[in-house]
């Protein structure tokens, strides 16, 4: 197949642009390399690429709908997995702009891309953050997830139902995915593990937020970007089954689904801590803090739908993710 990668230079994209590469796909990969974390970090993702056939790059922002326009004009893709957007809770509060411009108006010109073009299958990467004020766990698809607590989860909210039009107005296949807590090898700089890591080994305090009274789905990098995979190879189709008068948010009478991803083992976050500290070698000295606004005290994903419609459950325990990370950031930042 030919695919389209969105956000290609970063954490997500990038591991899944190589796992496509090896299996023999060909990859189209875009980014607007932003300096919301290091650029050098992208670089050297996108620089594992150099000389692959299969691969090629455009620098190119998803919100100039000019330049999408032409991208889907001069190519022909069998799939799309939408992976830019502008990441992060906490950064909401600061630049919401940045979000409308990446998440809405950069969605919609990419479902306008795939609808004039015919694209086969269009995959979004939506959030658990959409849960939101929920607080009934595991979270399931099934449920009705009206009461975001952030702006960034609202732009994800709203790519389901932006996608979901689409799916029924023009008959496009689309499959969002509400990625878990996602860590690992070549992750963000800007997420937990990444910023718990390089306090505790240069010996400054690490905040911890509502003071570790938290509980996250903690996901593995490779778990994701499998689950990615085979939804790819499986476009969503109508559900004969769908009903208006009991309307379920996870499918459709369209060619329309969501899923979880996520390990759906929920981790305590101390025990997160405890578990880095013991890989380091050294203690962390916590900066205990009340929770953070747009945050939530828990996460738990349910995974059957993942799971029954490819055949694949995310199950990598943090003990061996956690172990896998530290040996990349000691070789990536300290040799």
């Amino acid at each position: 197949m030919r695919i389209l990668i969105t956000g290609a230079a970063g954490f997500i994209g990038s591991g899944l642009a190589m796992r496509l590469l090896q299996r023999g796909d060909a990859v189209y990969g875009v980014d607007n390399m932003n300096d919301y974390y290091s650029v050098a970090l992208k670089e050297s993702r996108l620089a594992r690429f150099a000389g692959h056939p299969d691969f090629r790059f455009q620098k190119l922002d998803i919100s100039d709908r000019e330049a999408v326009a032409r991208l889907f004009r001069e190519n022909r893709f069998d799939a799309v997995m939408n992976l830019a957007a502008q990441a992060g809770v906490r950064y909401s509060l600061e630049n919401p702009h940045a979000y409308v411009d990446a998440n809405l108006v950069g969605f919609v010109n990419l479902l306008e891309g795939c609808r004039h073009s015919k694209v086969g299958h269009f995959v979004f990467a939506s959030s658990s953050s959409v849960y939101g004020a929920n607080t009934k766990q595991p979270f399931s698809e099934h449920d009705n997830v009206d009461h975001p607590v952030s702006l960034y989860a609202a732009t994800k909210k709203a790519n389901e139902l932006i996608a979901h039009s689409y799916a029924h107005l023009f008959g496009l296949s689309c499959t969002g995915l509400r990625f878990f807590t996602v860590y690992g090898p070549w992750g963000r700089p800007d997420m937990a593990l990444f910023l718990f890591t390089k306090g505790i080994l240069e010996g400054k305090p690490i905040q911890v937020f509502n003071r570790g009274q938290m509980v996250r789905d903690f996901t593995y990098i490779d778990d994701i970007i499998e689950g990615v995979i085979r939804v790819i190879d499986h476009p969503a189709t109508p559900d004969p089954a769908w009903s208006g008068e009991r309307p379920d948010p996870a499918t459709s009478r369209a060619p329309y689904r969501i899923f979880n991803i996520g390990n759906s083992s929920p981790v305590e976050l101390m025990h997160y801590i405890r578990t880095l500290e013991n890989e380091l070698g050294r203690k962390a000295v916590m900066e205990l803090l009340p929770m953070q606004d747009g945050d939530v005290p828990a996460t738990v994903a349910d995974v059957s739908e993942l799971n029954a419609a490819v055949g694949f459950k995310p199950a990598t325990p943090v003990e061996i993710g956690i172990s896998r990370f530290v040996k990349w950031y000691k070789e990536y930042y300290l040799t």
